[in-house]
């Protein structure tokens, strides 16, 4: 790697005040000296270990190799580790983790090393990449070998395969750890704490060559095809595979970010928003004919309707600068509407709304309940109105149960819930069979998941428009500053009730759909926390953490927060400890979340924005300081 020599303005100037008057500039010695320093600068990037560069790169290059080649050998000899791992000349389960990950090394390492055709794959940073994937392929290869001995009693039941790939995944990450850093000149005795931190760190890619629109659109097409089976994989992945899996992806997001790949993809998605939100809308309705189990079609179904939740969320938080603790209960109100008046035998009312009609009742009700409660409530602000929103919240899930004939009248049914909610039937189209669609045969969930897709998209269409509009800039300007907002015109109160309205409804149309596809909901389902989502709770961290006033960022978010704890069951009381140390780092080192927009990004990195040169100390013996200039 090319090191780049700096002048040293760590002082004074050097020449003509200190060292001159000292009698330095004259000693042979110090002569010699200096120009030793200059043929090896002590700004210049180093390594994190005390490897010779192309030593460094040999073990990167040999190491991936080797890892690569050992998931073509048995792992273990017997069946019941998952993934059947026994198999020689065919890689399964996690192998094919590691595999994907090793390949991915190898060639961001022959990229950062020069080899032609291969510099696209790199245009911000060339050398932290290499470290992030080496580190994700160690991971997945070790935490593979430590569950097999784990699961199947000792390491006595590794085959030579697992030791091969676990070895050459050590090799390579030593070797990366060898490499020189792609940190600033400006940060020469940077330990290998920070070097960590700073390869976390998206650099601003190269000016890319310009391209034909149509390659630009292809690409864009081709990232949402890789992002589609990378969803579909991680879905179908279970118990031991997923942390595999979860593992091999996080840091190899990581890695790709770093080399600036992802941004050149941000900078294309922007340029062709168009374009970007209808291939995001195709590959999402191509999930289900990737999918030949139901239940995995049902996760999906569900991650939708809590994503779509979530963006409605992200109206009154992310744009408004609303702190809801209670917006589950507006998923509720849309839910309890749709059920009392789709002709669920339970229901007081003897009455069968079409689709259509039980759509806009839900959506009507909620809206209904914001402007209700918000009108009042919305005139205080900060932790005062996130206290009431949280105590809305509780008193919907308590009416709800109240409601039993009873304690209150007979209308919801208590805590035993509304049942037994019929399947929707639109156009003759019955939700509720399955139907064979070009070949392909679409289940009960798959057929809910399409039709709570149109719903996500009409979501999507009427966040981003909102966003977009006058009253989306006043959202935005009372989220900064309120009060410098309501002086120059903008009516707070008003702005707030309309962000709050609008969430609500959106919700509700959320909840519409929740109702069939359950086919019964009771009050527990709305609680402010629990450990399956929806929830208030989750709601909000999935808004932050995805990325507040961004459309792809509380949809990643939902994803995330639904997935993960969805495949985690099987660790039992271990599933929340691995949980929330996984919100701890992301917060840490994400602060403005997964997806963040310009604004946030300054606010959370201001530091990292500006060049502040360090400060300089005074030369002994001078007083005072000198004008500027003089």
């Amino acid at each position: 790697m090319t090191t780049n020599t700096t002048k040293n303005t760590g002082g004074p100037d050097n020449s003509g005040n200190g060292n001159s008057g000292n009698g330095n500039s004259g000693n042979g010695k110090n002569s010699s000296n200096t120009s030793t320093t200059a043929k090896t600068p002590a700004n210049a990037p180093t390594a994190t270990l005390p490897l010779p560069a192309t030593a460094a790169r040999i073990a990167v290059l040999a190491g991936s190799a080797t890892a690569l080649i050992g998931t073509f050998l048995a792992w273990t000899w017997t069946t019941a580790f998952p993934g059947n791992l026994t198999v020689t000349g065919y890689p399964g389960g996690l192998q094919v983790v590691t595999l994907t990950g090793a390949a991915l090394t190898l060639l961001l390492a022959l990229s950062s090393h020069g080899i032609r055709g291969l510099g696209w794959l790199t245009p911000g940073g060339t050398n932290s990449p290499v470290l992030l994937l080496s580190l994700g392929v160690l991971g997945t290869t070790g935490y593979t070998m430590g569950a097999i001995a784990e699961h199947l009693g000792g390491i006595v039941n590794l085959e030579p395969g697992a030791w091969i790939s676990g070895i050459g995944a050590l090799i390579a990450t030593i070797g990366a750890l060898g490499l020189p850093s792609d940190l600033p000149a400006d940060e020469p005795h940077a330990g290998p704490w920070q070097r960590l931190r700073h390869s976390l760190k998206a650099p601003a890619p190269q000016r890319a060559k310009t391209l034909p629109d149509w390659v630009e659109i292809l690409i864009i097409a081709a990232a949402f095809g890789i992002g589609l089976y990378v969803l579909a994989y991680g879905i179908e992945a279970y118990s031991e595979l997923f942390i595999g899996f979860l593992i091999t992806t996080i840091l190899g997001a990581t890695a790709l970010n770093r080399a600036g790949l992802i941004p050149r993809l941000n900078t294309l998605t922007a340029k062709h928003r168009n374009v970007t939100l209808t291939a995001a809308i195709i590959a999402a309705a191509m999930f289900p004919f990737t999918q030949s189990d139901a239940s995995y079609a049902l996760i999906g179904v569900n991650i939708l309707i809590f994503a779509t939740v979530a963006l409605g969320l992200n109206v009154v938080v992310g744009l408004a600068g609303l702190l809801d603790l209670g917006y589950v209960a507006f998923l509720g109100v849309g839910a309890y509407t749709a059920a009392l008046v789709s002709g669920s035998p339970a229901s007081p009312f003897d009455v069968h709304f079409p689709f259509w009609a039980a759509v806009l009742a839900g959506a009507a009700a909620s809206l209904a309940f914001g402007v209700i409660i918000g009108a009042p409530t919305l005139r205080l602000r900060g932790d005062y109105l996130a206290i009431v929103t949280l105590g809305f919240g509780e008193i919907f899930r308590i009416t709800m149960n109240n409601l039993n004939g009873s304690a209150g009248p007979d209308l919801t049914n208590g805590a035993q819930g509304i049942p037994n909610i019929p399947d929707l039937e639109i156009l003759g189209w019955n939700l509720g069979i399955e139907h064979e669609v070009l070949g392909f045969t679409l289940s009960r969930p798959a057929n809910y998941y399409l039709l709570m897709l149109f719903f996500t998209a009409v979501v999507v269409l009427a966040f981003r428009r909102s966003g977009e509009s006058r009253i989306g800039r006043a959202w935005v300007a009372i989220r900064e500053d309120e009060t410098a907002a309501t002086a120059m015109g903008i009516n707070g109160f008003r702005v707030k009730l309309i962000a709050f309205a609008l969430g609500a409804t959106l919700a509700g149309f959320a909840g519409t759909v929740q109702a069939h596809v359950s086919y019964s909901i009771t009050p527990e389902q709305y609680l402010f926390a629990n450990t399956v989502p929806p929830n208030s709770a989750f709601l909000l961290a999935a808004v932050i953490l995805g990325g507040m006033g961004t459309i792809s960022g509380p949809l990643i978010g939902a994803a995330l927060l639904y997935l993960i704890p969805a495949k985690l069951q099987f660790l039992e009381d271990y599933q929340l400890l691995l949980f929330g140390l996984a919100l701890i780092l992301l917060m840490r080192f994400r602060p403005e979340g997964l997806v963040a927009n310009k604004r946030a990004q300054l606010e959370y990195h201001e530091t990292d924005q500006l060049d502040v040169p360090d400060q300089q100390k005074l030369p002994e013996g001078t007083v005072g300081a000198s004008k500027a200039g003089a």
